[in-house]
């Protein structure tokens, strides 16, 4: 065994999992996360009609939509913020990681996850044989918000476009949410991650599948979850090998 995988291994057996490989088709598909009530499903409908529309100021190259997203005054987080954190990785990447928004940590430094979740999703990645700089790595929001309360819904919107626009420029392969917000966002389903892991959801307008998992800050103070993050990784390791 080399050292790398020794290094996996170790990780693995500090979650306390065993090393398997779950069959997708012994998971849920996307056909069994239709939402139940008739909300749920308007606002999966207004999610995927979001995703359609693009405002016509959002830039459609790298650096400039990274600039525009930095020098953004289009909600009042602006006003707070120390700076703007349009994400970071590779451009070309197969895997795209979408989280919440920057905490402290990632406000000050303008980098998305570099605090202790951002130890833990380099770690997660590490575990399906994947270093940080081979995925992309972005929130729902691209400022802190004050105390680290949740997002409101106009400040998403204002995002949101940017946040489309990087999808489109990675053109990834599978998209991974970490968490309610980044999840609910994205999909539009209005229901814990507990319901919505487990599963591949496709969103109309998304050429690329998304898996929902738990937000590693949430992993470091309920660790009994990380097993069941351990399989939603390993449902991504077969989308992306698949």
């Amino acid at each position: 065994m080399n050292s790398a995988e020794q290094q996996r291994q170790q990780y693995l057996e500090a979650m306390g999992i065993s090393v398997w490989m779950p069959r997708i088709d012994s998971l849920k598909t996307d056909g069994d996360t239709v939402p139940d009530s008739e909300e749920d499903q308007s606002a999966a409908n207004i999610a995927q009609t979001r995703l359609t529309v693009l405002r016509e100021d959002v830039p459609a190259t790298w650096d400039a939509l990274d600039a525009g997203i930095r020098a953004c005054e289009k909600c009042s987080l602006c006003h707070t913020r120390t700076q703007a954190v349009p994400g970071s990785g590779s451009r070309l990447a197969r895997l795209l990681i979408i989280g919440e928004a920057p905490g402290a940590d990632e406000d000050k430094l303008g980098q998305p996850f570099v605090g202790a979740s951002g130890k833990l999703l380099n770690d997660m990645l590490f575990a399906i044989g994947f270093k940080r700089e081979d995925v992309f790595v972005t929130n729902i929001l691209k400022c802190r918000t004050p105390n680290n309360r949740d997002p409101k819904p106009a400040e998403i919107d204002a995002c949101h476009a940017y946040l489309q626009r990087q999808i489109e420029l990675v053109d990834p392969v599978l998209i991974l949410t970490l968490g309610r917000v980044a999840a609910q966002s994205l999909t539009g389903m209005k229901v814990p991650v507990a319901q919505m892991r487990g599963s591949l959801h496709q969103i109309d307008d998304l050429n690329a599948p998304v898996i929902v998992t738990y937000h590693p800050a949430h992993l470091l103070r309920s660790p009994l979850d990380k097993a069941k993050s351990w399989v939603d990784l390993q449902l991504a390791l077969q989308v992306l090998q698949g």
